[in-house]
């Protein structure tokens, strides 16, 4: 392989295994914050035991997904230097804000709330994780509006052989890459939520610490279900905005080869790309696609045979990843609503087959998210900028073959040693359950003449 796949094999592995913690911390950084809240406002020690135990397995996911995101800025210096000449003066600026600002802010406020336990007031130390958990949204803002200019590029010029920043609102207003935010950040809230349904489920299965693990469930199914309802209202608007500014990604999304009015949506599908068709198309629900892209059931859309064949993505990877990510999404809407409804009725630990099919769920908002990433970078190719620039010419021209098949194994095997040492720790303590002893967070009680 030459230089340019390898480098996107790259990329995308350390990229897609570094989103494996992202949501996770986006979402469990909210709901533990929202049980330490109820602590204080309640006083009732079992939210105090909730935040300490979910807090636990959101500072292992924290600390890995730190870990392994440092390595990502890396890659635009060696392997994408060439990118990063041409466009670094707008791409840097997000990403030094959240350095410099949104990381800053999480990283400061986690050690207060790691280690003032019993040494600042309750309401202190609840404000602290609520910190955190800003910064931590934060930094997927200024993230995603740099990923958000590279699909949609506004605020600059061509100028001196480089794409220059001249509107600096423009970049973060950029509604690529607010919508794109919102629909990354709801589905991160999706990621947590079966995160905690899913471990709450392996212990009510077993009839362990029935009262906090159900109250830990009904949480996290209500979290949940809003956050499932968010995904689908942004992910409208975001199919909108991709029909407009990148309509070949939405013609591969949806297998769409010749451009019409009324295009209707084929519930059973089955792409040809080698002969420019469907070979199945079956079931078809009229104007259903015109709909999803301009709300409009007589819009038309451009098909992907108006466009030279060098400037369409790979169609079978966009379109699967699609259809997918809305299946899975479909399926965990209705199981999150389930769950709101059955934790809710009594007896919530005897419901064995419901709570195996939570346990088994576990994983598909993951699997969700990461189709949700292919559909949006592979769907950009060939571009690596959109419009702007190609992802051939973004590639570094000094490094060779074996310096990227050297990184690209090192990598490999230092990330699968950092997968494994994560899995073993989560398992670990989730299987564990909350720890009964509060000395050193509630202060004892003063005895009176002592």
């Amino acid at each position: 392989m030459d230089v340019l796949t390898l480098s996107r094999l790259q990329f995308a592995a350390t990229t897609m295994f570094h989103f494996i913690f992202v949501p996770l911390t986006l979402g469990l950084s909210v709901l533990t914050a929202y049980m330490e809240t109820r602590y204080v406002r309640t006083g009732d020690e079992t939210y105090l035991k909730m935040a300490k135990f979910w807090g636990k397995l959101f500072l292992i996911n924290f600390a890995l997904g730190v870990v392994t995101g440092i390595t990502q800025e890396f890659q635009f210096g060696m392997n994408w230097a060439e990118y990063s000449r041409y466009v670094g003066d707008i791409f840097g600026a997000p990403l030094a804000i959240e350095a410099t600002v949104a990381f800053f802010l999480e990283s400061v406020f986690i050690g207060v709330w790691i280690f003032g336990w019993n040494k600042v007031s309750k309401a202190t130390h609840a404000v602290a994780i609520w910190l955190v958990a800003i910064g931590t949204n934060l930094s997927a803002l200024w993230i995603l509006l740099a990923n958000g200019w590279m699909q949609k590029p506004v605020g600059y010029v061509l100028r001196n052989g480089r794409a220059e920043m001249v509107d600096f609102l423009a970049v973060v207003t950029n509604p690529y890459g607010i919508i794109k935010f919102v629909h990354t950040l709801t589905s991160g809230y999706m990621v947590a939520a079966f995160f905690v349904m899913g471990i709450s489920a392996w212990h009510l299965l077993r009839k362990n610490r029935i009262d906090f693990f159900v109250r830990s469930f009904r949480m996290a199914a209500t979290f949940g279900f809003v956050a499932a309802i968010l995904v689908f209202l942004s992910g409208d608007f975001h199919a909108v905005e991709i029909a407009k500014t990148q309509p070949t990604k939405f013609a591969a999304m949806e297998s769409v080869w010749e451009t019409q009015k009324g295009v209707g949506m084929n519930l059973i599908l089955l792409p040809d790309p080698q002969n420019e068709c469907n070979a199945v198309e079956r079931l078809c629900i009229p104007n259903m696609v015109s709909m999803l892209a301009f709300h409009t059931p007589d819009a038309e859309i451009k098909g992907l045979k108006d466009f030279p064949k060098e400037l369409r993505p790979p169609v079978q990877p966009t379109f699967w990843s699609f259809r997918l990510m809305v299946g899975l999404g479909t399926f965990m809407t209705l199981a999150a609503l389930a769950g709101v409804i059955l934790s809710r009725m009594k007896n919530l630990e005897n419901r064995t087959l419901f709570l195996r099919v939570m346990l088994l769920a576990l994983p598909l908002p993951y699997i969700a998210a990461q189709l949700g990433w292919i559909v949006a970078e592979l769907g950009r190719q060939p571009w690596i900028v959109y419009g702007v620039l190609k992802t051939a010419d973004g590639v570094s021209k000094a490094v060779t073959t074996p310096q990227v098949v050297g990184s690209l194994v090192g990598f490999t095997l230092i990330y699968s040693l950092l997968g494994a040492i994560d899995i073993y720790l989560l398992a670990k303590y989730a299987r564990k359950g909350p720890d009964d002893d509060l000395s050193g967070i509630i202060k004892p009680a003063t005895v009176k003449g002592a």
